[in-house]
């Protein structure tokens, strides 16, 4: 595979160097292949008679051809060469003077990897991205925009220069980016690996656009999050209809509050986030005590009007980040995270205050009576079921000590 040294014998580094797995080549200080590996000419396609002699010019792709020559560099190059059929490769090339025992350099050192296949997929990749209908971008782990493509562009009015290093927090209507924190640091931390989200961006020229946005984290060499990778639809005449049918399918119809179904998914994420030490899951659930005598007495346009004023009550007494959804006819949940067992009773609390006082109810002053309990937990492995179960019991010891009070 290679030339003998000038006296005959074979050099001791010879062996080692043709039975290498890396394709590598020797070449003198003008540029021509004096060694060649095994590995070297199957990448290129040569016998090694064919490239012994040879310029190395003469199997580099013409646009990748070095004006001063073979030069030792730091860090490796990407170049192409042209295989003994006319095709042409991508390779990863590391170049080293080989030097005599004064450091003068007589030899140069080149050892090659075929990354073809990882240009054609970047290719692809980035014609992809560039080339796609819809909005694309690449995000950093703190919501800075690193590369975005034209549709996006077009679709936000900005220019790719005006883009690039902004905050998708920036063009977010605040009402809109209550959760678009919590779920890059979901993103981030691996709670979730991809999401969709819906939400308004603001134009340039100021107007709102609806998106549909999924985010996916994509890993690193270590295998945590290295950046997002982001979709964008605008859905704005579609989003009318959806948003109706999305209303009923995780919402209560009558208060507008989240659903069983939703809630499930709420005490899900909840309990993924204090897996990863973000403070404890609080559960609080109230229970309107005497609905059946509304009902009885007043009719049940009545009752539906009390458990509307006592759902308002409600949203009026816990937090902004607070979920809360109705259940059943007279029940409602709370999900929220707290610090510790303090902020949990608290909350529950103000959440049984604002439940027990008088209501307008179409020009009657109405009382309503709640009974509240709640359960705590920083164990991410507990079920939902047993959350509500603890949250029932001490609603029901709540209301007996209450009784008792009374008595």
């Amino acid at each position: 595979m290679s030339t003998p040294e000038p006296d005959g014998d074979v050099a001791p580094w010879q062996p080692l160097f043709e039975q290498a797995a890396a394709a590598m080549a020797i070449l003198d200080l003008q540029g021509r292949y004096l060694h060649v590996n095994a590995a070297f000419c199957r990448m290129l396609g040569y016998r090694p008679e064919e490239l012994i002699g040879r310029d190395y010019r003469s199997v580099t792709h013409p646009d990748d051809i070095d004006a001063e020559g073979p030069v030792e560099a730091d860090e490796p190059l990407e170049k192409r060469y042209i295989r003994s059929d006319g095709s042409v490769i991508w390779a990863l090339v590391s170049r080293s003077f080989i030097r005599d025992d004064q450091g003068e350099p007589v030899r140069f050192l080149s050892q090659s990897q075929d990354i073809t296949r990882r240009r054609e997929a970047e290719l692809l990749w980035q014609r992809s991205f560039a080339n796609a209908p819809i909005g694309m971008a690449l995000l950093d782990l703190k919501g800075h925009w690193t590369e975005v493509n034209d549709t996006l562009c077009d679709m936000l009015g900005f220019s790719r220069e005006e883009m690039i290093g902004m905050h998708f927090s920036e063009i977010t209507y605040e009402e809109d980016d209550d959760q678009g924190p919590a779920i890059l640091d979901d993103l981030v931390h691996g709670v979730v690996e991809s999401v969709s989200i819906e939400k308004r961006y603001r134009h340039k020229d100021g107007h709102p656009i609806w998106m549909l946005i999924r985010a996916t984290a994509v890993p690193g060499a270590g295998g945590e999050p290295a950046f997002v990778v982001s979709q964008y639809d605008d859905v704005g005449e579609r989003r009318l209809a959806d948003a109706h049918l999305a209303q009923l399918a995780l919402h209560d119809p009558l208060t507008g509050l989240a659903n069983r179904t939703l809630l499930a998914d709420l005490m899900d994420l909840g309990l993924k986030r204090i897996a990863r030490g973000d403070g404890m899951l609080a559960v609080v659930l109230a229970d309107l005590d005497e609905l059946k005598p509304f009902n009885d007495r007043y009719g049940h346009l009545v009752g539906d009007k009390v458990i509307v004023a006592a759902a308002n009550a409600l949203q009026e007494a816990v937090r902004g980040g607070d979920a809360v959804a109705r259940i059943g006819g007279d029940e409602f949940v709370v999900v929220t995270l707290v610090e510790d067992a303090a902020e949990a009773a608290a909350l529950r609390d103000r959440i049984e205050q604002g439940l027990n006082t008088e209501v307008d109810i179409g020009g009657r002053r109405l009382r309503l009576r709640t009974s509240v309990g709640h359960a705590i937990t920083a164990d991410p492995k507990i079920t939902q079921e047993q959350l509500l179960h603890v949250a029932d019991q001490d609603m029901y010891e709540r209301k007996r000590r209450r009784g008792a009070a009374r008595d």
